[in-house]
């Protein structure tokens, strides 16, 4: 096998539609979603419903000695086409149950399909890589995560979701496709008790607010753009706001500030090297690219917001706010979850008033 990487979610979407399987697959990355989803696709896909009790087998890698795993491998499909086998955190074999692997790998079976799946942060097993079809399961892009909202609602939900719902959505529950895959299933279900059983499902703005309790300029990156705006009054509004939505943290904002600080650093020396106004979302687009940064939101996006606010930054204010974004960040470790709100709304204010600071 080549043992190359691919786009994941293609590999698995060209083998579900052609019926074609690589007899082995390697599963690892950081997105454990993105990796069990292709798991369950796979085995739909590959393997009989109505046999699947008696082919398919998942265990836990270091479960297995070597005798139980090379009698996994080598029992043939029963009435049926072909036989599964899932191994999961399959680093964790044991020697001789890795080298009864190894073994197999070399001479898989054509009748068997095998998925070796390795859990979030660990490290890629060259030799599995290049034994196998390897597919590397890394976090999607903000712009990837929106794309996937919609397709999920379609594939999985029979759903389709208004643009402006998506965005509504991605900006309160951010780029966790568990919760987001949750709160979906919720808004289905909501528009389906709202409507006949016949109705097409559609989710649209309306339905993200009542079922995920976020309304459309309260949401996180509302807070961002205030701060960069440098509107105070806007920014405070939104604290409560913000903080009292779905597994946002004051932490998480400040990590997505922090971000939108630095971007608009860079913004501000490439504008003081000659760069023009209108460069800049290509500059800022290059910049996220490089440092992986993550602000929270598509990064076309996110590049033509800072865009419109670079020139209210001067080189002094950037740094000044990436200092207090630093303190707030320590406080908000050593104190108690019910200051986190008060320490927000300070950096908040502070933050804003860096116009006031440069004018003096």
């Amino acid at each position: 096998m080549a043992g190359k990487e691919a786009n994941p979610l293609r590999v698995v979407q060209a083998a579900v539609q052609a019926r074609q399987f690589a007899p082995v697959y390697y599963l690892h990355g950081d997105d454990d979603f993105l990796k069990e989803d292709a798991v369950r696709t796979l085995l739909d896909a590959a393997i009989d419903a109505s046999t699947r009790d008696f082919n398919c087998e998942v265990r836990r890698a270091a479960e297995l000695d070597a005798e139980t795993l090379g009698s996994l491998l080598g029992t043939p499909p029963m009435l049926a086409e072909r036989r599964a086998v899932v191994l999961r955190d399959v680093t964790a074999l044991k020697k001789a149950a890795r080298q009864q692997l190894d073994r197999y790998l070399a001479r898989p079976a054509a009748d068997t399909l095998l998925l070796l799946v390795s859990p979030a942060g660990t490290k890629v097993d060259k030799e599995l890589a290049a034994a196998s079809e390897a597919l590397d399961f890394a976090p999607l892009t903000p712009d990837r995560v929106r794309r996937w909202i919609a397709h999920h609602a379609q594939t999985v939900l029979r759903a389709t979701v208004t643009d402006d719902a998506t965005a509504l959505l991605q900006q309160a529950v951010g780029n966790d496709l568990h919760q987001l895959a949750s709160e979906l299933d919720k808004c289905a279900s909501y528009v389906l008790g709202q409507t006949s059983g016949d109705a097409a499902v559609q989710i649209d703005v309306d339905v993200v607010a009542a079922v995920v309790g976020v309304r459309r300029g309260e949401t996180v990156t509302d807070l961002l753009d205030a701060v960069a705006r440098q509107d105070a009054k806007a920014a405070v509004a939104l604290v409560a706001h913000v903080l009292g939505q779905p597994k946002v943290t004051a932490v998480q904002v400040v990590i997505l500030l922090s971000t939108q600080a630095f971007a608009l650093a860079f913004g501000r020396a490439r504008r003081d090297a000659g760069v023009p106004t209108n460069r800049l979302p290509t500059e800022y687009f290059a910049f996220l690219k490089e440092t992986g940064g993550f602000p929270g939101r598509p990064w076309g996006e996110a590049a033509s917001a800072w865009t419109k606010v670079t020139d209210q930054w001067s080189a002094d204010a950037c740094a000044r706010a990436l200092d207090l974004l630093l303190e707030a960040d320590m406080a908000l470790k050593e104190t108690t979850v019910s200051n986190a709100e008060q320490n927000l709304m300070s950096l908040v204010l502070a933050l804003c008033a860096t116009r006031t600071r440069r004018a003096a």
